[in-house]
């Protein structure tokens, strides 16, 4: 309930289905385009988007690499309408690469522990 006892809104443009973010591209602040988002991982209990796999290089899908990228490193850009990252090229391309199909966090709980370590980033379970 608002001061005025009418009941709360949301904005309704805050929601976004899974398979519009999927394809959308990932840039740098400056604009540039670093990749774009091939797959969300879900927390199953939480129902939390976990991470985005998202491939990078490569020239019409041939010779890309997957990163998988805690989602908590992104945000939103409406003015770019893309995905932003603000990591130096040099420690992405060391970043761990994983497959396309991004199933290597769900079996691997030290991997994730690293992942999030390496961008710096809070664990999504929240320890």
């Amino acid at each position: 309930m608002t001061a005025t006892g009418q009941p709360a809104t949301r904005d309704p443009r805050r929601l976004i289905a899974s398979d519009r973010v999927i394809g959308t591209d990932i840039r740098r602040p400056d604009g540039t385009r670093i990749g774009r988002i091939e797959r969300l991982m879900l927390d199953k209990a939480s129902g939390r988007v976990a991470y985005a796999v998202m491939s990078f290089g490569g020239f019409l899908g041939l010779g890309e690499d997957f990163y998988t990228l805690p989602w908590s490193v992104l945000r939103f850009e409406p003015r770019q309408d893309a995905y932003v990252l603000d990591i130096p090229e040099e420690q992405l391309r060391a970043a761990p690469a994983r497959t396309p199909e991004g199933t290597d966090p769900a079996t691997d709980g030290a991997w994730e522990e690293q992942i999030h370590r390496y961008y710096d980033a809070a664990p999504y379970w929240g320890i």
